[in-house]
This record gives C-alpha cells, structure tokens and sequence, in this order.
C-alpha cells in the first residue's frame, strides 16, 4: 500500500460514517484503508447491518454485503470479516497479508482486557481522546486485570493520564500518572507523574512534592533538564497548554522500559 490508490469501485455519494474516529469514507479503498490499520477498533460499531446496506446500496457491491451479512451477530473470526472486504479488489500485497495473518493471530490470542486496552490506545492515536478515556475508565472497573497480563493495571492509567492531558484535565491526568506510579514505583511513571505536576503547581509546591517523595537526584535532574530543554525553544512555555510534547517523550520512555 505504497503511493496513491485508484479506486476501482463506484465512489459513495452518500458517506459511511465511522463513529470511532468520527470519519467519513466514500469507497471500499477507504473502508479497506481503515480496517487494515485500525483492527481494534473493528467492532459492532463499524461491522453492522448499516455498513453492509451502503456496501450494497451506495458502492453498487451486493455481493459483498452477502458475503458479510451471515457473520453479523455472531462470534465470527475478525477475518471472516475482514478477507472478504480485501479481496473484493485484492487491495493487499502477499507481504501485507502475511502481516495481517499475524497481527490477527496475535489478536485473537490476547485476553479480552488486553484487547480492550490496546482498543483505547488505537483511539488515542487517532485523536479520540473522549473515547480513549471512556474504554480506559470502564476497563478499570474490571478485577482481572493483572491476570490478563503484569503491569496491565499500571499501564491503563498511564495511558488514562496521556489521554486528559491532550485534553488540557491536567488534574485528571495528574492524578492517574499518580496511581500508575502507585501500581509499579516505575521510575518513567514517576518521570510523567512529576511533569505533570511541574506543569499545574507553583515552583514551591513542587519542590516540596519531591520532598515528600523523597526524589532521588537524578530523578530531579533529569525532570529539570528536560523542562529547560523545552522552555528554550522558541514560543514554548512549560505549562499545561504545551505539554503535549514533554510527555510523548516520557511516553515513548515509558512504554520502553516496561515493554507495555
């Protein structure tokens, strides 16, 4: 899927709408385009009797809408979904396919939590932030989740925090840095907690904070050099409003360190 794609199919006057990532898409090339880079966000919401009616209807393809139809409902295979959409116009490459073989496997054998976080993250990257923190709330009311895999917990309200801090709810996110720090006493989960906290609290409150958490030297510096590193670049301050920066890096640092 390098370059452009032309389309082969009749172009939808009438939208499909993908509430997911509030998208509109007008051909089976998008339609294909979306499910081959979103597979977590593959649901009910997207698959469903809406979809294969404008299948059917707006790109002239009943055939398809067909083949899609007996599976709706059911606990069908992602694939079974998915082939018959990419093959209608053999929009994969035998390498992609391969890849799509094993990102599916590596799917389907992921416990439903796992999936589910991952699903919040996948929104995350495509900006649904609302979203993202309503799959993450509801996945913290689960009492599992550290049998679905270590660290999970830990990792959920990091992710929780990233997403209300883009929304500017630094409180929020703060406080979920904190209790993602309070699940490991991960040292990147402190760097974000404090960053955090720098951003919304006075100087003074903040140093007082990293007494009371005994912060060792290299914590503080490393947090300090950071911040000065940003606050010289030109029309950036080190404020909730431009924050977004700092904790993708601590972000990246983060899921690093503990492979999550």
């Amino acid at each position: 899927m390098s370059g452009f794609i032309l389309c082969q199919t009749k172009k939808a006057e009438t939208p499909y709408y993908i509430e997911n990532i509030s998208t509109n898409i007008y051909s089976i090339e998008e339609l294909c385009y979306y499910l081959y880079h979103n597979l977590y966000l593959v649901d009910d919401t997207i698959v469903n009797e809406g979809l294969c009616s404008w299948i059917s209807e707006e790109l002239d393809l009943p055939k398809l809408a067909a083949k899609i139809r007996p599976n709706l409902g059911k606990f069908a295979a992602a694939e079974d979904i998915l082939y018959p959409i990419f093959k209608e116009i053999n929009y994969l490459s035998y390498e992609e396919l391969r890849v799509l073989n094993s990102q599916l496997q590596k799917l389907n054998a992921q416990p439903s939590a796992v999936r589910e976080k991952e699903k919040g993250d996948a929104l995350v990257e495509n900006g649904m932030f609302v979203n993202a923190i309503r799959v993450y709330q509801k996945l913290l009311e689960r009492e599992e989740l550290e049998t679905a895999r270590e660290g999970l917990t830990e990792s959920i309200y990091h992710n929780l925090g990233c997403a209300y801090s883009y929304l500017f709810q630094m409180e929020k996110a703060v406080e979920s840095f904190w209790k993602a720090y309070e699940q490991g006493h991960d040292r990147s989960a402190l760097k974000c907690y404090l960053l955090a906290f720098r951003s919304i609290r006075t100087p003074i409150e903040y140093e007082s904070r990293l007494t009371e958490l005994n912060a060792g030297e290299d914590i503080r510096r490393e947090v300090k050099d950071t911040l000065d590193h940003f606050a010289k670049k030109p029309e950036k301050q080190v404020y909730s409003q431009h924050i977004d920066e700092l904790l993708e890096k601590f972000t990246r640092e983060y899921h690093r360190s503990t492979g999550s």
